[in-house]
């Protein structure tokens, strides 16, 4: 659930960051992927280690 939230989160900041900076619809696009998968690791990665600090309790 953590990494499904932080995808959409990243895909908001990297649409947002490309129409900041100017962007055509392509650009947007390719930014919110780009920040998506990247925030969606970030999100797996946290759940994951929530996961093992939680089992480990």
């Amino acid at each position: 659930m953590i990494y499904t939230v932080l995808g959409i989160i990243g895909a908001v900041i990297g649409g947002l960051t490309a129409r900041k900076r100017g962007g055509n619809r392509m650009d947007m696009a390719q930014y919110a992927a780009s920040y998506a998968i990247a925030f969606a690791l970030l999100g797996l990665v946290l759940t994951v280690l929530l996961d093992r600090w939680l089992s480990a309790a």
